[in-house]
C-alpha cells in the first residue's frame, strides 16, 4: 500500500511540473511572470487596500496542483518588499484525502508588517486553517477563514481579512479540482 502511495506522489510531481510549465530558470524570467500575476491581480479591487498597505507580498504566478487521493501543489514566486522584488520563493503542499483532479492558479500572499514578512523569510509560515483566502474570478469571489466561509457571484465583494500578519488571494487559471482534504501550503524563500 504503501509503495502504491509513492507511485501516486511521483505522477503527482510530475503532473504538477507539466501543469507549472516547468520551472523558470533565470532570475529576469521569474521577475517577469511574477510582475504579470502581480498586475493581473491588481485589477482587482478587493486587493487593492492590501497593495496600499502591505509591508510586502509574495507573487506564485503559477501553483500547479493535482491528485488522486494523494494530492500536491507547487509554484515558483517572487517576493517583494515596499514593491521591490528582493528574493525568489517556492510554495509546497501535500495533502492525504478526497482529492481528484488538477488545476493551475496564481497566488499572492500579503504581509502586513515586518513581523510577518521576517517569519515569511525565515521559512517559518504554513498556512492551514488559521489563514484566509479569498479566489478571485470574473463574477464570483470566495473567502474562507476562521471565521467562517462566504461568497458571492455579484458585484458585491468578499471582505478579506488578515490572520497572523497575512491575507491570500488566488486567481484560478484553469482545470477541475475537488478536493475535500485538510492541507498546508508551505512557504520558503529560494535562490535565484
Amino acid at each position: 500500500m504503501l509503495r502504491r502511495s509513492h507511485r501516486w506522489f511521483a505522477l503527482v510531481i510530475v503532473a504538477l511540473t507539466a501543469l507549472t510549465g516547468c520551472a523558470t530558470s533565470s532570475q529576469q524570467d521569474q521577475v517577469r511572470q511574477a510582475n504579470l500575476a502581480r498586475e493581473q491581480f491588481k485589477q482587482y479591487p478587493q486587493t487593492q487596500p492590501f497593495f496600499d498597505n502591505a509591508y510586502g507580498y509574495a507573487v506564485f504566478p503559477s501553483v500547479g496542483k493535482g491528485g488522486f487521493w494523494v494530492g500536491g501543489a507547487y509554484g515558483k514566486g517572487v517576493v517583494y518588499r515596499q514593491g521591490s522584488p528582493v528574493s525568489a520563493a517556492e510554495l509546497k503542499q501535500v495533502s492525504v484525502g478526497l482529492t481528484f483532479g488538477g488545476q493551475a492558479f496564481s497566488e499572492i500572499v500579503f504581509f502586513k508588517d515586518k513581523t510577518a514578512y521576517d517569519r515569511f523569510m525565515q521559512g517559518q509560515v504554513e498556512l492551514g486553517a488559521q489563514a484566509s483566502a479569498t479566489a478571485l474570478t470574473e463574477g464570483a469571489s470566495a473567502q474562507t477563514g476562521t471565521s467562517g466561509t462566504s461568497a458571492s457571484a455579484s458585484n458585491r465583494q468578499s471582505r478579506a481579512y488578515y490572520v497572523n500578519g497575512l491575507t491570500v488571494f488566488t486567481h484560478a487559471k484553469g482545470g477541475l479540482m475537488v478536493e475535500a482534504a485538510l492541507a498546508g501550503q508551505q512557504f520558503s524563500p529560494a535562490s535565484w
